[in-house]
């Protein structure tokens, strides 16, 4: 063991549902040279490694028996600016909203509509974030990551990382790719994403008439903190399943059943459905066992009240996801990571 690990420490400031697992043994990366030091430490002595970030995408249900990474690498530069176009790049262990204000602040816009996603900027792509009509695709310009199986780094395009809905190759082969800095390319000049949710309303209501790339990300932050309680109040990772997509038939026998159901029509003729719609149509909404629940505001969010432990929250999740599937005929599909 290297001087710089911990052993037997707790993971519950690093996840924010606030479980509370240890590591055998945990570690701080803070640039590309501790990440090859620990990974080649790890492999000496044959331990696993779970590289984490701000833990938001995580649901912790056993103590972790390997060495857990944790990516705390800081740096954010401006790489280039040609014309509109201006390409920023964040390291892997940069806190997201910090990022997105920080972008902001250089007159850029592109990330607005991701303000107040929790996390880190290197755990971003491996989901494809996105909120309000915008994905990290969207914006991406390229990454750098670690090959953990040659020890060699790659610059991966857009097209090489496979991003799909809350997906991408990264998040396809866990354990292959160690992200360490992210590039995106923004913009000089505002192109607004508005017509997702209630956006527009909200900035109608504050009395905004030509928004700008700030404005919109404070209106974002407005919305979120009605919609969705702050982990650092109450432990939760956000939406915790995705908003599953189904056939075009099966979506029509929905709405034939359900006339209110909430779908989006995709380019490939199926049918996005919120997945808050059917969990409260379902009657989960505000549902509570013990110290884990379903948040009474938001019946896509998970939370825990106070000491409920990553067994019993997944327990409350396949529970959902049984009933939905009965009910609907829909399969859920967690968005966090499973440990």
């Amino acid at each position: 063991m290297t001087a710089t690990w911990q052993q037997q420490v707790s993971l519950k400031p690093f996840n924010t549902f606030g479980i509370d697992v240890k590591a055998r043994y945990f570690a701080q990366a803070h640039g590309d040279a501790e990440v090859r030091a620990a990974l080649l430490e790890a492999a000496r002595l044959e331990l696993p490694v779970l590289v984490i970030g701000g833990g938001s995408n995580l649901l912790l249900t056993g103590d972790i028996n390997a060495l857990v990474l944790h990516m705390a690498s800081r740096g954010r530069r401006l790489l280039s600016e040609e014309g509109d176009r201006v390409v920023v790049e964040a390291e892997a262990g940069e806190p997201w909203h910090e990022f997105v204000q920080w972008s902001l602040a250089q007159g850029c816009s592109g990330l607005e509509n991701l303000s107040l996603i929790p996390g880190t900027v290197g755990a971003a792509p491996m989901q494809n974030v996105g909120a309000y009509g915008v994905e990290i695709k969207d914006v991406f310009a390229g990454l750098t990551a670690l090959d953990r199986e040659t020890g060699e780094l790659k610059d991966f395009s857009l097209e090489e990382c496979g991003f799909g809905y809350r997906d991408s190759l990264f998040k396809r082969n866990p354990g292959r790719w160690l992200i360490l800095r992210v590039r995106f390319a923004l913009s000089r000049s505002l192109h607004a994403h508005l017509d997702y949710g209630p956006v527009r309303q909200r900035l109608h209501e504050q009395g905004v008439v030509e928004p700008t790339a700030q404005a919109i990300s404070d209106a974002i932050c407005s919305i979120r903190r009605e919609k969705l309680p702050d982990p650092l109040e109450l432990g939760n990772a956000g939406s915790f399943f995705k908003n599953p997509l189904v056939s075009a038939v099966l979506g029509e026998q929905l709405r034939a059943r359900y006339p209110g159901v909430v779908a989006y029509p995709q380019a490939d003729g199926q049918l996005k459905l919120a997945a808050g719609w059917l969990i409260e149509q379902a009657g989960w909404k505000g549902y509570r066992d013990g110290d884990a629940g379903v948040h009474r505001l938001q019946s896509l969010v998970l939370v825990n009240y106070g000491q409920a432990s990553g067994a019993q929250l997944h327990a409350l999740a396949q529970k959902i996801q049984a009933d939905i599937f009965a009910r609907f005929g829909v399969e859920l599909e967690m968005e966090p990571n499973l440990y």
